[in-house]
């Protein structure tokens, strides 16, 4: 039988092995912080997953819409640069815009192998079953797992590009990044290459519209980190007695989403021995999102050990791919 003719199909789930005391210390310690945070990888159950496809369609959210025009424009010059044959895809979420990548890698006869690695069980399991059934053959290796901690779950395979779109990286500061992209350059293999989809810095009116839409779906995204530390944690805490606040902060290039306290309240974590009061105006930071420019970028790419090979933006400078690659 044609090898090309069946899909097949893996899924690991390293995230279900991780110490569970880890996530309470992370919950702990940002609780009692100063600024008090949450971690954003709580946002991103099967729920949360949904409402952020739904933000992805938002007339204010262009993020999405302008790099998926970059990429249906580049992609196929991309893959003819990469040579690659597997594309791993970290934060895959809905694989929407990779789509783009994978049908160019089978234009050119390149796809062999896709690697879906997500927080989110759920969607790492649709998302490995849709594209089985749109690319005939293709061999699918999910990987469920907070890609800070599990890169070393990522199977060994032949010349690849190592993808992460959507401006997931502006979800940490510039060190942390920095410390992350040499760790994801540290699991390549020489001459592997690597596409980083950033945001860029714009009018902040702009980028402030993208995070507070009119229909709401990022507030209920972001309240939606409170039902899951329900969830996984036992908290007891009403998401309808806090606001949800996103700001840009111009010092930092970068936008801060926040829960603000509507009265003064306590939020009580049995299973922490926790119980943390909050005032009314208070608030926790529940995501970053930093925005760069080419020089930047540049900078990040080459203090992680990559080499820039090729930046593509769009006309209004929205949005930047990075083609680089581990020399």
């Amino acid at each position: 039988m044609d090898s090309r003719t069946e899909a097949s199909i893996t899924i690991d789930a390293p995230i279900t092995r991780e110490d569970p005391d880890t996530l309470r210390n992370i919950v702990k310690t940002g609780l009692l912080g100063n600024p008090r945070t949450l971690p954003s990888k709580l946002f991103y159950d099967e729920r949360g997953s949904t409402l952020f496809e739904q933000i992805c369609e938002l007339p204010e959210y262009y993020q999405t819409r302008t790099e998926h025009k970059l990429l249906a424009t580049w992609a196929d010059e991309i893959i003819a640069l990469s040579g690659a044959e597997e594309l791993v895809e970290l934060g895959s979420g809905a694989a929407t815009k990779t789509r783009m990548l994978l049908d160019a890698m089978e234009r050119a006869d390149q796809l062999r192998y896709f690697v879906p690695f997500d927080v989110d069980e759920s969607i790492v399991r649709r998302v490995s079953e849709e594209l089985a059934q749109e690319y005939p053959g293709i061999q699918i290796h999910g990987v469920v797992g907070d890609f800070l901690v599990h890169l070393e779950h990522i199977p060994e395979g032949g010349k690849r590009l190592v993808v992460i779109l959507g401006g997931t990286i502006g979800n940490l500061p510039t060190i942390p990044a920095e410390e992350f992209l040499t760790t994801v350059n540290a699991e390549m293999a020489s001459e592997d290459f690597f596409l980083l989809g950033l945001q860029l810095i714009t009018d902040p009116r702009r980028l402030e519209a993208a995070y507070n839409d009119q229909q709401g779906i990022t507030a209920k995204f972001n309240k939606n980190i409170l039902r899951v530390l329900r969830n996984q944690l036992g908290a007891q805490c009403d998401s309808d007695n806090f606001d949800h606040v996103a700001r840009y902060n111009p010092d930092a290039h970068r936008i801060e989403m926040w829960l603000r306290s509507s009265q003064d309240q306590t939020i009580n974590i049995p299973d922490l021995a926790l119980s943390v009061a909050i005032k009314k105006n208070e608030e926790i930071r529940t995501e970053l999102s930093t925005k760069y420019d080419r020089p930047l970028a540049e900078n990040l790419l080459a203090t992680s050990g990559f080499e820039l090979v090729k930046w593509y933006t769009d006309r209004d400078q929205l949005i930047g791919l990075a083609l680089a690659r581990k020399p």
